[in-house]
């Protein structure tokens, strides 16, 4: 397999044979201007000195040599009948140059002519005019080799000149771009030396505010979000552990005793203790593979549904175990824009976990809200119509929202622990003190929120804990 360049090389390359054809096409320029310039400068002299013969002719003082002619030009003065009036010193004694009958106006041609002992190519201005012996006519000529000779040692130096300067060019950009690739090559081992184990590294920098730092700075970052999402994979593997190892052992450990004594097996109890722990275990299963699903499939499909109706089902199944009273006498109509399977177990997760603090009584609040309610919401329902602050990340863009309250009248939720009570498995101390829930609830009710547009909260917690869902109450319109 062919060998390709090196990045260094190839822009090497490119860059001096581009600085090349750029060299190239500004010498063919400059030799065309250096060529139209001394052509111009010429044909002045030779207009100039044009004019000055024949006013000289039509006053009859006229001399038989005109020196007032450039050294590489020429200069006659003919009479209507060929004869050679005057001549520059270069071509006297030589028959006139041409025989033309031009006119007053002044006229050009190129020809060759006389010069000394040689016979060049000249540019010729000409006219004919009065004077005592009759009309006459001037020639004057400049040399077209002197152009030529100085257009081609402007060549010739180029020719020598261009080919040092591109590879003194070439020669700063390898050197230019060896220190910058250096530097893209001292981040590219540095990355390539940071593996699974070492994801604390970071990319040193060089303190050079530049693309290059840029990119290092840019590489810290990313290597900060793996850092965080591989510890995160290791507090959810060990918090999964740990979840699964206390049914598990409960398992064990009444398997072992009523192998030990098989002759005192009380049947009843020995079924309940298995079956608490594999209901335990199958709870925090469902929610793993819930939380599995948010994050492996995308958004699902959403559609109008009765969020008030949804609560209702939910509401009524809370109210099995007896334990705590639900109300839900502030349910109102609410349409809701979402996907109902996400929102039921949203509202389920929600619900139980306001039962599961609760001491006696959980209240329930629904309704729908516009856009131009007031931001912020009375905690105890029935409530203000909520909606999320301005400029928030998670705030849907939809026309009007339903909004969910579940408040219960529990001890509340710790000051320390309001950040965190949307943590996966984060547990505070008097939830670990009262119930055996995973810490996986609010988690996912949250997740489950937001990828159906909406979002959710606490906005109480002192008074018991006040959690406030909100969802699109219609198809959200981009741009809004």
């Amino acid at each position: 397999m062919r060998r390709r360049l090196s990045l260094r090389a190839r822009a090497t390359l490119f860059g001096a044979l581009a600085f090349a054809a750029l060299l190239a096409l500004g010498s063919a320029l400059l030799v065309a201007t250096l060529e139209g310039r001394l052509t111009d400068a010429s044909d002045q002299l030779s207009r100039s000195r044009v004019d000055d013969l024949l006013t000289l002719a039509s006053t009859g003082d006229l001399p038989t040599a005109l020196r007032n002619v450039d050294g590489n030009g020429v200069a006659q003065v003919v009479d209507a009948d060929g004869h050679v009036l005057a001549a520059s010193p270069n071509i006297k004694g030589r028959p006139a140059v041409a025989d033309l009958r031009p006119g007053a106006s002044l006229q050009t041609a190129t020809f060759r002519a006389p010069d000394d002992s040689e016979t060049e190519t000249y540019r010729f201005w000409y006219a004919s005019g009065p004077s005592p012996e009759g009309t006459v006519t001037v020639y004057v000529g400049d040399s077209l080799e002197t152009v030529s000779e100085a257009s081609a040692a402007l060549r010739r130096s180029l020719w020598l000149g261009i080919p040092v300067v591109v590879v003194l060019l070439g020669v700063v950009i390898w050197l230019l771009l060896g220190r910058v690739i250096g530097r893209l090559d001292r981040i590219r081992a540095e990355v390539d030396r940071i593996s699974e184990e070492y994801l604390h590294t970071r990319v040193a920098g060089d303190g050079v505010d530049d693309e290059v730092g840029r990119l290092a700075a840019t590489m810290n970052a990313m290597l900060e979000r793996l850092d965080a999402a591989a510890q995160r994979q290791r507090d959810f593997v060990a918090d999964v552990s740990h979840d699964l190892q206390s049914p598990l052992a409960a398992q064990r450990v009444a398997l072992e005793v009523a192998l030990a004594r098989p002759n005192e097996i009380d049947a009843g109890r020995l079924r309940a203790d298995v079956l608490g722990a594999t209901t335990d275990m199958e709870h925090l299963v469902g929610d793993l593979l819930v939380i599995a699903s948010m994050e492996a499939n995308g958004p699902p499909a959403p559609a109008m549904i009765d969020l008030d109706s949804l609560v209702l089902e939910e509401a009524a199944r809370a109210r099995v175990n007896g334990r705590v009273e639900v109300d839900t006498s502030a349910v109102s109509a609410a349409p809701a824009y979402a996907n109902a399977d996400d929102v039921r177990r949203a509202v389920r997760n929600l619900l139980d976990n306001a039962v599961a603090h609760a001491r006696s009584t959980v209240v329930i609040a629904v309704d729908a809200c516009e856009d131009d309610h007031e931001d912020g919401a009375d905690p105890a329902p029935p409530p203000r119509a909520p909606r999320p602050a301005a400029g928030t990340p998670e705030e849907p863009t939809c026309t009007r929202w339903a909004w969910l309250l579940v408040a219960d009248d529990g001890p509340g939720v710790p000051a320390d622990s309001r950040d965190r009570i949307f943590d996966r498995f984060y547990r505070a101390e008097t939830s670990r003190t009262r119930n055996g829930g995973s810490g996986l609830g609010l988690a996912i009710a949250r997740g489950l929120a937001e990828r159906n547009g909406g979002h959710l909260d606490l906005i109480a917690a002192d008074r018991g804990a006040t959690m406030r869902l909100l969802l699109p109450a219609a198809p959200r319109v981009l741009g809004r």
